[in-house]
């Protein structure tokens, strides 16, 4: 055996040693690693969380009360997403003055509160939205009623007026009437100082409001991975499900004294629009964003011709109320007059009266008993008449009978 022979031996012993000893670090090394990840198994089974625990968990936390925001579309009172696969159904609730209540109240309410959550057979997530109270919408409903407030009193006032004029009327009836006239007056009154005094309350201020939600969720993976169901029959189930635990929800509630109701769809739009558009909302609500027409394709505006004679309309109604107030006043003067007149001489007029009913029964009376009282009468009126001198006079006289006294 020459020598390149022994170098060839000799190399391939030193590779095979090689090769062995690599394959050994090898596994020795395999059987470190799963050891060591046992041992960190058990560790976690001993502290009761596992990988798939921790993962749950992990989702779970992912699943933000936002998610409900991402929708597809909004139907029958739910909200639809991922493409029909999830269907939400929101409890709106009506929050209690807690601290104000007393102990036993207070052990009532947390009492239905636990009730709740033992009856809960499902997933809920509690959504508070904060508000900005727009107050446009309130005082345009304030300013018109207080517009038919003030319509009626006019009405009140023509048939107290009418009335009046007449002269046919009782002064029982014209009492009431003018009694009713008053009391509109005052509610008229009244509404525009609510009015200025809302406005100017809120001025520069924002008036803040929160809103209590319980959003129940409803999966279609709950009906099975082999359901035949197509997209109207998934939609109908859904929403028997979730009609039949928001229904559940509303009752437990009752219990700690929560009203609830069901949102229907115009009420998740505009749950959706403030939560997407705070800021915007608060200037430029849903509704208002609605009989804009913002939603239709085109826009028509009334012919120009029809509102000039709208305006006109409402230009002629305006003048002839006016005209016809003032005619009423007019018409009514002559007899304000007289009535005026009367009032001035009531006095006279009394004693005219008297002096005629003594005239008339002078036979029953006697002729001097019937001239003594008319000659009282008479005095009576001399007295009236030459009061002012009287007065001044009283207290000269006074003084005169008190200095004849001290004497």
């Amino acid at each position: 055996m020459n020598s390149s022979d022994q170098i060839t031996q000799v190399l391939t012993i030193v590779l095979i040693v090689m090769v062995v000893v690599l394959v050994a670090l090898a596994v020795a090394f395999l059987y470190f690693w799963m050891k060591s990840k046992k041992k960190k198994e058990e560790i976690e089974e001993s502290d009761g969380t596992t990988s798939d625990a921790r993962k749950i968990a992990r989702e779970y936390t992912k699943q933000s009360i936002f998610k409900f925001m991402e929708f597809d579309t909004v139907e029958d009172n739910m909200i639809v997403q991922k493409k029909g696969m999830r269907y939400i159904m929101v409890v709106e609730c009506q929050g209690i003055n807690y601290d104000l209540m007393s102990e036993g109240e207070k052990v009532g309410v947390e009492e239905g509160f636990l009730q709740f959550l033992n009856t809960l057979r499902h997933p809920v997530q509690i959504y508070v939205q904060t508000r900005t109270v727009n107050l446009n919408d309130s005082l345009e409903g304030y300013r018109k009623k207080v517009e038919e407030v003030g319509f009626e009193l006019e009405k009140k006032k023509n048939a107290y007026l009418k009335k009046l004029q007449s002269g046919q009327a009782t002064r029982e009836e014209l009492n009431k009437d003018f009694f009713e006239v008053t009391k509109q007056t005052n509610l008229y009154e009244y509404g525009k100082d609510i009015i200025a005094n809302t406005e100017r309350m809120s001025l520069n201020k924002n008036v803040l409001s929160k809103k209590y939600y319980v959003i129940i969720p409803y999966y279609v993976e709950d009906l099975g991975p082999n359901n035949s169901f197509d997209k109207e029959e998934i939609r109908n189930i859904a929403f028997q499900e979730l009609y039949t635990r928001a229904q559940s929800v509303i009752r437990t509630l009752a219990g700690c004294s929560v009203g609830g109701k069901i949102l229907n769809s115009e009420e998740l739009v505009d749950l959706l629009y403030v939560a997407y558009n705070r800021d915007e909302a608060e200037v430029f609500s849903v509704d208002r964003a609605a009989r804009a027409g913002y939603d239709e394709l085109y826009t028509t505006a009334p012919d120009v011709l029809d509102k000039t004679m709208k305006a006109l309309d409402d230009e002629i109604e305006r003048k002839a109320m006016a005209l016809a107030n003032e005619k009423v006043i007019q018409a009514r003067s002559p007899k304000q007059q007289q009535l005026d007149q009367k009032r001035a001489r009531l006095e006279e007029l009394v004693r005219q009266r008297a002096q005629m009913i003594i005239k008339q029964n002078a036979a029953y009376l006697g002729r001097q008993t019937a001239d003594s009282a008319t000659r009282l009468i008479e005095e009576d009126k001399n007295k009236e008449e030459g009061g002012t001198e009287d007065v001044e006079e009283k207290p000269k006289r006074g003084r005169r009978k008190k200095s004849a006294v001290n004497e």
